[in-house]
Parts: structure tokens; sequence; C-alpha cells
């Protein structure tokens, strides 16, 4: 399989600003020559991210765009990603402001994507069990229920630390993407997943260290877990229709509604029934018994033999070896 030449290679970095002028000049200092441009989006930073980048750093691969409001960091990445399609950079990555990412990691996660492995690479703080014990206990459990929820949702069942923004994208996957589509604020990277799971698109986890300062996080756990999850059920209920239903039809698809039926009725046919016999002060009979049961785990395997099929059925060959060309999503009106 031909890979794409590194050194003639035109890779973008975005790196979204708001309240990072403690850090966002180490972190630009730190990209490698590999790297052709830096788009610094200041995001209705009220630190002024974007007059302080202009005013202290010459790199001249360095853009500053700016958002006249806060809009999220989904929106920053909407308008980075954007302008690196404008300027045609094959692989852009992402890399927060903040200091929690090493930027001498880049190409590690821009070689996958140039050897035709990925359209996707996403960081993963969960390799090294060491780094992990260093990880704020808060995050350990918030990052395992998002990352279960994600895989729900988006289909990879493959990956972890969905949350993680130390990203790289394919520009044919990105040109791809309903970019204005995509959530705009803390649920971006998330619906990033979704949305590639729909392309077919292929996503790989790279280790990296967690790496933890003297930033301060505007992510409240308290106020965002009910809109993920409705998100999470949102997403789910489309990415189902659209795989199993929509886009082709398969066992799997008769599968899931049997098994969820079967499941609802013999748990709500035993336990109407075993209320009932209680109340009466009389046995349940055998028959009401066996049937409930029968259709409880007819229902359950049913489900389960869904959700094997649907774990094996994570995207296995990149878009970049599909030789075709397709008018970008993202660009048109």
């Amino acid at each position: 399989m031909p890979t794409e030449d590194p050194t003639e290679s035109r890779i973008a970095v975005v790196i979204p600003c708001y309240r990072v002028t403690r850090h966002v000049l180490s972190i630009i200092a730190a990209i490698g020559p590999e790297c052709r441009r830096i788009f610094a989006i200041d995001d209705g930073c009220p630190d002024k991210s974007g007059d302080f980048i202009e005013t202290k750093c010459s790199d001249p691969r360095v853009i500053v765009v700016r958002h006249e409001k806060n809009l999220g960091v989904g929106a920053a990445m909407i308008t980075g990603y954007l302008s690196a399609l404008h300027e045609g950079h094959d692989v852009v990555v992402k890399i927060d402001g903040d200091g929690q990412m090493d930027p001498s990691l880049l190409m590690d996660f821009v070689a996958p994507i140039l050897n035709r492995d990925a359209d996707y690479t996403k960081g993963n703080r969960f390799y090294d069990i060491e780094t992990v014990r260093g990880m704020p206990r808060i995050r350990l459990i918030g990052n395992a229920f998002l990352s279960f929820m994600t895989k729900l949702s988006s289909g990879y069942w493959d990956i972890f630390d969905p949350t993680n923004g130390y990203t790289a994208i394919h520009h044919n996957a990105l040109s791809q993407l309903p970019l204005k589509k995509l959530s705009k604020r803390y649920f971006f990277e998330t619906d990033m997943l979704f949305r590639l799971n729909m392309l077919r698109a292929v996503v790989v986890d790279i280790p990296m260290m967690a790496r933890y300062g003297d930033e301060v996080s505007s992510l409240r756990i308290s106020r965002i877990i009910g809109e993920f999850f409705f998100k999470h059920l949102r997403n789910l209920g489309k990415r189902i229709f659209y795989n199993y239903y929509l886009r082709d039809v398969s066992v799997a698809s008769f599968e899931l509604p049997a098994g969820l039926l079967l499941m609802f009725f013999g748990v709500t046919f035993g336990s109407w029934h075993w209320f009932d016999s209680a109340r009466a002060g009389i046995a349940t009979p055998v028959g009401t018994v066996m049937l409930s049961a029968l259709s409880s785990l007819m229902g359950l395997q049913l489900f389960l033999a869904f959700l094997a099929y649907d774990i094996s059925s994570v995207p296995r060959r990149a878009l970049s070896q599909f030789q075709r060309s397709r008018a970008p999503i993202a660009l048109r009106e």
C-alpha cells in the first residue's frame, strides 16, 4: 500500500485559544518544522489571545483567526478545519493551547494517516497504568462512563478516552464531514467520532502521557452530564437506523428489534403475573414462569448477537485507500 511522504505532505495545526496566554507561545515554539501552517483560533477570548500571539510570536507559519464572541471549542475547530481545507492541507492536527498536550508527539498522530492505516487519530491517556495513577479520580470515573457511552453511540468499540482533544485527520475524511452540523462546544470530539462512523472512517488510538499543570478547566461535569447523555442517545439512534436499516439490512437488523421485544415481553409479562400472584397469595403457574424466562433469555441472546455483530463491524479500511473523488460536503452551501 503506497504511503504519503511526510516531507511532501502539507500538515497544519489548529490551536483553539481561550484563556491560554500562559502556555500557547511555548506550544507554538515546540511544533516542529514538519508543520507548514498553524491556525490559532481566538474564540472570543477575554484575555485577547489573538492579539497576544500576534504581538509576542514571530513564527511566520502562524495565522490568527478571531471569533467576535465565544462560540465553543467545536466552533473554533470548525473554523480551523475550514481554513486548513481552503489552503489544501493534507493532514490537520488539533492541539490545545493549555499545555496538556506535547507537540513533540505530532508525528505519532500523523504517521498512521500518511501510511493510510487511519483516517483519524486521537490520543489515549490510559495505555500506561503508572501514568493513569496520577490522573485525578474524577477524570478517571468520568472518562470510563463517557468512553462506554461513546462506544455505544459512535460504534468505535476499540477506542477509549473519547474526550481527548489531541487529534489528527486526513483531508479526505475532513472534506466529507458535514462540519457545520458538528457540536459547537464540549461534545465536539465525541460528535466527530459519530460523524466519522457515518463515513466508515478508520479511527486509531495513539498512546500519550497525561499532563496536568496549573491550567484551569472550564468544563463542569454537573453541567454537561445530562446534555451528553441525551446527545449520546440521539447519536445512537441515528447510527443504528442509518447503518442497519437505511444503508444496509442484515441479520443484525432483525436481531435487535426481536431481542428487545422479547426481553420487554418476558420481563413485563413475568413481573405482572408475579405481582398478581403475590397479591392473591398463590403460586405463579410453572408455565407462566417458563414463558417469561424463555422469552427473556431468547431476547437477551438475540441482543447479544446483535452487539457482537456491531462490535465486529468497526471500520478497518481507511478512506484514503479508496481511489475516488467526492465533492467536499463541508464546503457545500
